[in-house]
């Protein structure tokens, strides 16, 4: 099993045996890159993060997970994470969402029943072009939610790097 794929269960493990949605709130400082793993950002905790540098340019993973959201989550959520009449506005649920409940939630699903008004969010746990690239589109959510990453397509990013390109050869069975 891949390493990723791993990750990607422990996180799931952890979401479901803690029972309800953690309490979690995120913002500029909390989401501060203090280590890079081969080009991938991660924060105090070790929670997968961006990095934006001056000049506007993105890491790869933010890069890709503004491509891959606009390839399969926009749909419903809307440009840029900014909510539609379909689903609510990831830009913003990202403020108070855990990693591990993101992780769950994208797997598995929700289905919420309030005030009469029923909201589905599917699967996407068997779907490759999301699951095998949740942290990049998390990364990318995280960076909206905080106010670091502005609208639209990002004008510069970083070249992919050889993990990058290592975890999605694994994951995409290529």
């Amino acid at each position: 099993m891949p390493v990723r794929m791993k990750q990607f269960c422990v996180a799931i493990v952890v979401s479901v045996l803690a029972g309800t949605v953690n309490v979690h709130a995120d913002d500029k400082a909390t989401a501060a890159a203090v280590s890079n793993e081969d080009g991938k950002y991660f924060d105090k905790d070790g929670t997968p993060t961006f990095n934006i540098k001056e000049d506007g340019t993105v890491d790869w993973y933010t890069y890709s997970g503004y491509r891959r959201f606009n390839s399969e989550c926009n749909v419903c959520h809307g440009a840029d994470g900014a909510g539609s009449s379909f689903a609510p506005a990831l830009a913003n649920s990202l403020k108070t969402m855990s990693y591990a409940d993101f992780l769950s939630t994208v797997a598995e699903g929700r289905k919420n029943l309030s005030a009469g008004k029923e909201s589905v969010m599917p699967a996407f746990g068997d779907n490759k072009n999301v699951y095998c690239y949740l942290d990049d589109i998390y990364v990318y959510l995280r960076a909206r939610a905080v106010g670091d990453l502005p609208r639209g397509r990002p004008a510069k990013k970083d070249d992919k790097p050889a993990a990058a390109k290592e975890q999605e050869t694994s994951c995409m069975g290529g």
